[in-house]
């Protein structure tokens, strides 16, 4: 008698989730991996200017996917919010330090700082998890902890002071990621992000007015080229939100964390291969030490889902 193999297959519409989330990640790491290059174009724009209108395009860019994809009604709900509105309005807030920050790296030639900050993120993002959320941590993941604190010790002894721009990005993007979490997913990134946008929008028109009225506002002075370089960072800033919040939702946690360093790796190889930032020995140190904290968090995403299932 033929015997015949029951076990159910591979679940066509599980793959397909997997394959749509692996896209959506490595398209949202590999934007944001390649945005010094993008921030290179804008030049004479200022990182103030930048980030004023990055702010009011990304706003136009939400409103306007919005209304195409019937998503203008849970933005009411969470206007009419009081408590995660107030939390947006911090995120934002964070957000928007982390963007002027990036800007300022990668407009001044220290991209590869930017770099490092990204590596630093999710040691913070752990540390923040146990002093804010009470979180337990895992033992490679205090190794981690503990090897990124050395790190930055070794960086400001060979630096000769301590990575402020790098630790700047990394905190401000862990807080913002914590917040968010708080939040909770109770509403769809778009929405989200147009809320954090809304909160920031009057200090972004301040500040392009004030740019306007002393004759610096570089949007429509350096000829239609730049305006539109300018225009798209509305576009630029929302897509890889967009299509990091589709992984999110298609791929476990710890395959998000994999992806994310991407970015840094991006980041980094851009600065060294094409913007030509010099990379002395003292400078492979710090990252060197920072990339085994890396690997030791990496290794304990590896593990952990394993130990739960043992």
């Amino acid at each position: 008698m033929t015997a015949y193999n029951t076990a159910p297959g591979p679940d066509p519409d599980a793959q397909a989730r997997t394959r749509a989330g692996l896209l959506s990640g490595f398209g949202a790491y590999g934007i944001w991996g390649l945005l010094p290059l993008y921030f290179v174009l804008l030049d004479p724009a200022g990182p103030v200017e930048i980030v004023a209108l990055r702010v009011l395009f990304s706003l136009v860019f939400c409103l306007l996917v919005l209304a195409l994809t019937g998503g203008l009604a849970p933005l009411g709900r969470l206007l009419r919010s009081p408590r995660p509105l107030a939390a947006l309005g911090l995120a934002g807030a964070l957000i928007a330090v982390n963007w002027l920050l990036y800007t300022i790296a990668t407009t001044t030639g220290h991209t590869l700082e930017a770099s490092l900050g990204y590596f630093i993120n999710p040691l913070v993002a752990v540390l923040l998890g146990v002093v804010v959320l009470r979180e337990r941590m895992r033992r490679l993941q205090w190794a981690a902890v503990v090897v990124g604190l050395v790190a930055v010790v070794v960086m400001a002894v060979f630096y000769g002071q301590v990575p402020w721009l790098s630790l700047g990005l990394a905190f401000s993007f862990g807080f913002y990621g914590l917040v968010k979490s708080l939040v909770g997913g109770s509403w769809p990134a778009i929405v989200t992000l147009t809320a954090e946008t809304l909160a920031l929008t009057p200090a972004a028109a301040w500040v392009v007015g004030s740019l306007a009225a002393d004759g610096r506002l570089s949007l429509a002075a350096e000829g239609p080229g730049h305006f539109l370089l300018l225009l798209s960072s509305g576009v630029i800033t929302a897509v890889p939100l967009i299509l990091f919040g589709a992984a999110a939702t298609r791929l476990p946690l710890s395959t998000v964390g994999m992806i994310q360093y991407v970015a840094p790796v991006m980041q980094f190889l851009v600065a060294v291969l094409v913007l030509g930032e010099r990379m002395p020995l003292e400078r492979w140190v710090g990252f060197g030490v920072v990339w085994v904290a890396v690997l030791l968090l990496v290794l304990d995403a590896v593990r952990a889902p394993r130990a739960l299932r043992e």
